[in-house]
C-alpha cells in the first residue's frame, strides 16, 4: 500500500513537471532512493560534489573547485592525445575514428567525413564487477 502512495505521488510530481530535488519540493527518503535505484534520477556534478563533501568532511566549495580541476585535466590531457588511466577506477582514451563516406538521403549527395578523434572511457575490470554485482 506505501509503494503505491509512492507512485501516486510520483506521477504526480513528474505530471506537474514539479521535481526539484534542491528543497524546491521535499521528496521523502524513500522516494528519493527508490528513484536512484530505478535510475529514474541520475547522478549529477552537484550530487557527486555533495556526496564527497559529506564523506570526507571538506566544505563544498573546495570539492566543487577539485572536482573541476579533475574534469579540466582530463580534457586537456586528452585534448592533446594523452590517455589518463586511473588503476581500479578506468581509464580515459582517444580513440582515432577513421575517415569514412556518407549520406544526405534528403538531397542525394556523398559526404566525406574525415577522420577524427573521440573521447572514450574504459572502466576497469574491477569497476565493472562492481557494477554487475550491485544489481
Amino acid at each position: 500500500m506505501e509503494n503505491l502512495k509512492i507512485f501516486q505521488y510520483l506521477f504526480y510530481a513528474l505530471r506537474k513537471k514539479a521535481i526539484y530535488l534542491q528543497s524546491k519540493i521535499l521528496l521523502t527518503n524513500q522516494l528519493y532512493y527508490y528513484l536512484i535505484f530505478k535510475n529514474i534520477i541520475k547522478m549529477t556534478k552537484a550530487d557527486i560534489v555533495n556526496e564527497i563533501a559529506k564523506k570526507t568532511g571538506v566544505d563544498k566549495a573546495s570539492v566543487l573547485a577539485t572536482v573541476e580541476s579533475f574534469m579540466e585535466v582530463v580534457k586537456d590531457s586528452l585534448a592533446s592525445n594523452e590517455n589518463v588511466y586511473l588503476r581500479g577506477f578506468g581509464s580515459f582514451i582517444v580513440k582515432r575514428r577513421a575517415q569514412k563516406t556518407a549520406r544526405n538521403i534528403s538531397k542525394n549527395t556523398t559526404i566525406i567525413i574525415p577522420e577524427h578523434n573521440i573521447p572514450a572511457f574504459k572502466p576497469a575490470k574491477t569497476f565493472v564487477a562492481q557494477v554487475k554485482e550491485a544489481k
